[in-house]
């Protein structure tokens, strides 16, 4: 008897624990959506400054931020700095982070924009035909998914947020 109590409060104690642990990990904010179950994704392919068409299968074995912006976006310019510090952040072996424009804009203004906010760590890369905003079903910008090393989308951030915060760095170590 006294054995069977003890497993039971051994098994209480372990759920009390992860469940503490796991909340303590996620950060809260209003705009992260953790997805229960990760999203098998479709094929995603892009283009870089050259036209070169990228795949996402590329950077296999990562794990991806996909940024959606534009030039015009006042969030998108506020969030843009922390963003490009984020891919020089030291607790990250294996991010990759591919800003991608899907507001249809001539290619001197991308690189203007990102001179203007001295993004130097970041690559441009961009999506003319809309077909990644209506794969993701995107409903405003900007708008950051999260990509597992297996491929699939784990969680989204829909609007701004800051990418210097130690919480947010602390969570997303967990995927790296």
């Amino acid at each position: 008897m006294k054995l069977l109590t003890l497993k039971f409060f051994l098994v209480f104690i372990y759920l009390i624990s992860s469940s503490i642990s796991y909340a303590i990990q996620q950060p809260s904010y209003k705009n992260l959506l953790v997805h229960k179950e990760p999203i098998k994704l479709k094929k995603i392919a892009f283009y870089n400054l050259k036209n070169e068409i990228i795949d996402l299968s590329k950077y296999k074995n990562s794990l991806i931020l996909i940024n959606f912006w534009a030039t015009w976006c006042k969030p998108c310019k506020e969030e843009m700095p922390s963003l490009n510090r984020l891919k020089t952040n030291i607790n990250f072996k294996n991010l990759v982070i591919l800003p991608i424009n899907v507001g249809k804009e001539d290619i001197s203004k991308l690189k203007l924009f990102f001179d203007e906010l001295n993004i130097n760590n970041l690559e441009i890369f961009f999506d003319n035909t809309n077909n990644l905003a209506n794969n993701f079903s995107l409903i405003g910008l900007p708008t950051t998914i999260l990509i597992n090393k297996n491929g699939k989308e784990f969680a989204r951030i829909l609007g701004p947020i800051n990418f210097d915060d130690n919480k947010f760095i602390e969570w997303l170590k967990n995927f790296d």
